[in-house]
């Protein structure tokens, strides 16, 4: 990957404007026909993601980062996003391109890496994660309370920053009301679907839309702790697995039984884990209730 190759022109003179010059640009993603990139300058950091024109695996994804900046001047507008988190989009050469606020943290399952250890319960760790946690919890709570569901919830799509807060990034894949004509939504990472969707996607024609609701985000926020605080995904199935066999296991609501692989005793934070991954989306906790939760855990950890 060519980490000097530039993001479109159109983007770098608006950033310039806003960021200053000169500017450093670095490409950090270049694959299934999107790029990435992170552009410094004196003002401040962004992120700039636009379409590949020349990638055969590009279909959609002009489509796809059109949409995302739809999804973040509704949420914005909701209340759901601070109103400097977007920057810019437009049209380029090749198709779209979109530029937000630089995220300044670590993906999830770097930052959780401590605590996959068993030299890992310690005080300051599991404030780390608890934190970590109900920051999270919060921000989807904004989206859910505007009616939104993120829809993508997993590892890379979380970052932890210095301070232990999380900070959610890729909006592509929101559900919102009232949904405008948009890219059916088929499914975001498989490991932490929910039940739910897991069966909607099995049981409908590949070009239907599923709406994802608040209640399946939960359930991915459950996954990914789960698995980047054990190292062990919540369903249990092997690497090679067909991706329809896998929807068809999570469909089942059967998860590993966290006492089996948890690398440390952790009630406080097991209970938040376990509630995210009840099978029966009705059970589980709304975002807000499981903010709540961690703040009080975090005062008796």
């Amino acid at each position: 990957m060519d980490r000097t190759l530039p993001p479109p022109g159109e983007a770098v003179e608006l950033l310039v404007e806003r960021l200053g010059g000169p500017l450093a640009t670095r490409l950090l993603s270049d694959r299934r026909g999107s790029r990435a990139w992170k552009v410094t300058g004196p003002g401040g950091e962004a992120a700039v993601k636009a379409d590949n024109p020349h990638d055969a695996a590009a279909r959609d994804k002009t489509a796809e980062v059109a949409q995302e900046d739809d999804h973040l001047v509704r949420l914005t507008a909701a209340g759901a996003l601070e109103p400097g988190y977007r920057i810019a989009a437009g049209a380029w050469g090749g198709g779209r391109w979109l530029a937000v606020r630089w995220a300044d943290g670590k993906p999830l399952w770097h930052a959780l890496a401590a605590a996959r250890s068993p030299e890992g319960d310690q005080p300051a760790v599991r404030r780390h994660l608890l934190d970590a946690a109900r920051t999270w919890a919060e921000q989807l709570g904004r989206m859910h309370a505007a009616g939104w569901a993120h829809a993508d919830v997993q590892p890379t799509n979380t970052l932890v920053t210095a301070d232990g807060h999380a900070a959610v990034i890729d909006y592509a894949l929101a559900c919102g009301p009232q949904d405008r004509p948009r890219l059916p939504y088929r499914g975001a990472l498989t490991h932490t679907t929910a039940p739910e969707v897991a069966a909607a996607l099995l049981t409908t024609p590949d070009t239907a839309h599923v709406q994802v609701e608040p209640p399946a985000d939960v359930w991915g926020l459950g996954a990914s702790l789960f698995w980047c605080w054990t190292g062990h995904r919540p369903v249990a199935y092997g690497d090679d697995t067909d991706r329809l066999e896998k929807l068809e296991a999570i469909a089942k609501g059967i998860t590993t039984d966290l006492a089996d692989v948890r690398p440390w005793l952790f009630p406080a934070f097991e209970s938040t884990i376990t509630a995210c991954l009840a099978p029966d989306p009705a059970d589980r906790p709304t975002a807000r209730d499981l903010a709540a939760h961690l703040t009080t855990a975090g005062t008796v950890s």
